[in-house]
């Protein structure tokens, strides 16, 4: 059976690095992204949507979403937007960057979830990091389930 990313050097190694230089960490926020990994692609098992469709990348994202990121957050925040732009390789674009590129991956999740308004869970709540994940990511009509994060999340990260 394929096997993902080794939780702890993506913790370590690229989401808390990664968010501490956007000035966007917190342990929450940390744990909250390690889930979306795990559930989204089993922590970097899946870089491409089962079945054919956009997503992509650790987290799953689709390019329409990275590209209304732009558009509607980070085109208005040019300090925030040079932070995350710092992350990008030459090439190739930014939404194959997306599958290519986790650094650049992650603080894209991560601007994501800064849109949001709600606060985020407490950090050792996986029950409530994946009712965040579900409402605000996978959003009310997708297909994944908090059960599933939840599972996902104790299998692939531990606890938190």
């Amino acid at each position: 059976m394929a096997t993902g990313i080794n939780p702890d050097h993506l913790r370590q190694g690229i989401i808390r690095p990664v968010l501490q230089k956007l000035d966007l960490w917190s342990q929450a926020a940390e744990n909250l992204l390690m889930g979306t990994a795990a559930q989204e692609s089993a922590l970097g098992t899946y870089l491409t949507q089962i079945g054919g469709g956009p997503a992509r990348g650790i987290y799953q994202m689709e390019p329409a979403t990275l590209d209304d990121c732009y558009t509607n957050f980070l085109d208005y925040r040019a300090d925030l937007k040079a932070k995350v732009d710092a992350f990008l390789a030459a090439q190739p674009g930014k939404s194959d960057q997306l599958a290519t590129n986790n650094a650049y991956a992650t603080a894209m999740c991560r601007i994501r979830y800064v849109r949001i308004s709600a606060a985020l869970p407490d950090a050792s709540d996986i029950t409530g990091l994946g009712n965040y994940w579900k409402q605000y990511y996978n959003t009310p009509l997708g297909k994944g389930t908090v059960d599933e994060f939840v599972q996902n999340y104790q299998r692939y990260v531990g606890t938190a």
